[in-house]
């Protein structure tokens, strides 16, 4: 984030408030490279922040009015009772930042009502995270505004319990965490069940790789009950299993555990399981210094997510596969699924080749064709004006 966006910011924020905001916040979108449906099983993940983030302008109000103005959603202004905020009683964008100042109330917390203005270049419906980038800053707004000194987990939590309770998405923690904890030129290796974590540096350009982001731009909706079925199957083998969560259960027990099953739930249990592994590997390669290694895993999660998890579609399939076809060392889906993006690695001389034979395929296909970003390890959320 720039001084410009920051400027910018505080001139909307004039623009539709009236005088100066307290402060500017900026929290990022995220790219998970491996872990993916992992964290509401207590497990492993590693996301890295993305340079795309929300940024949010604010200032206290005294009378116990939130309102809450997007560049992103048009020319009205959401006004709301901060005493009367509940969940389900407030709909659309605004129901995000609203879910956190309502989360921090139920924490006990003294907090009071705000202006905001708020733009965001996290494209939403990618499966980049941008409900939980919006939340995320809207979250260390706060925290700084009424002095909450929270811990960066804790706004995590916060966070997550406004996108679970409050906007009605069964999420885990890992989108927050990850747009709250990450450092630049890092991945994030988060243990869900902890909130314990590690920075592992990622330099990619200087193995001479890049990780380019290919949305596909089928939108999806979490909270249209394809994500709580999942998270709900996952559960109920957890307790068929005597287990507290999935993350408990390792490669070696696996072949035995999935005899106990019903049948629909041995799919869903073996992605888990495996996945926390790729983690683990994954980790292990670039403490090593060998990012490169990164690409089989990601196509073997991809592998993993469509066939036992169900959660990739026609468009995140051909992208993954006319990428790797075209050269990448790896690709896959990254989200919640359902549509959103793909993360391929490739070497930095190939990337405009890959982004081509992705572009032709999906013509080819009669598809339009993914925007293309690339994904570069940036900070987490943070003042920046």
């Amino acid at each position: 984030m720039t001084a410009d966006a920051a400027g910018a910011v505080r001139e909307g924020f004039r623009r539709v408030h009236g005088g100066s905001p307290e402060g500017v916040w900026a929290a990022p979108g995220r790219v998970n490279l491996i872990g993916e449906h992992t964290d509401y099983n207590d497990g492993f993940a590693l996301p890295m922040a993305l340079p795309q983030a929300v940024v949010v302008a604010a200032r206290r109000r005294g009378d116990g009015l939130l309102r809450l103005h997007s560049a992103q959603g048009g020319a009205a202004t959401a006004e709301l009772r901060v005493a009367g905020l509940a969940p389900g009683a407030t709909a659309g964008w605004a129901r995000y930042p609203a879910g956190v100042v309502w989360a921090l109330r139920e924490r006990g917390l003294a907090v009071g009502g705000a202006d905001v203005y708020l733009d965001s270049t996290v494209p939403a419906g990618a499966g980049l995270s941008s409900s939980a980038a919006l939340e995320c800053a809207v979250a260390v707004a706060y925290d700084e505004l009424y002095g909450l000194g929270m811990a960066r987990p804790e706004l995590a939590r916060a966070a997550q319990h406004a996108e679970n309770a409050y906007a009605g998405v069964p999420c885990g923690v890992m989108d927050q965490m990850a747009s709250v904890c990450c450092a630049g030129g890092h991945a994030l290796h988060l243990d869900s069940r902890s909130l314990e974590v590690r920075q592992v540096p990622f330099d990619l350009a200087g193995h001479g790789l890049r990780l380019l982001v290919l949305d596909t731009r089928v939108k999806h909706d979490l909270a249209d009950g394809a994500y709580a079925a999942l998270r709900a199957g996952c559960e109920r083998a957890a307790r068929l299993l005597g287990l507290p969560a999935l993350r408990d259960l390792d490669g070696a027990g696996l072949p035995a555990a999935l005899t106990r099953l019903p049948g629909e739930l041995v799919p869903l249990v073996r992605h888990v399981v495996t996945e926390n592994a790729r983690v683990g590997r994954a980790v292990a390669e670039l403490a090593a210094g060998r990012p490169e290694a990164l690409g089989p895993l990601l196509t073997e999660g991809h592998a993993s997510l469509r066939d036992d998890y169900g959660v990739s579609c026609a468009e995140t399939d051909l992208a993954v596969a006319a990428a790797v076809a075209a050269g990448a060392l790896g690709a896959r889906m990254t989200g919640g699924g359902f549509g959103g993006s793909v993360i391929a690695l490739v070497r930095a001389g190939e990337a405009a080749d890959v982004a081509a034979a992705v572009a032709d395929a999906f013509a080819a296909a009669g598809r339009a064709a993914p925007a293309v970003l690339e994904a570069v390890p940036s900070p987490g959320a943070r003042r920046i004006g």
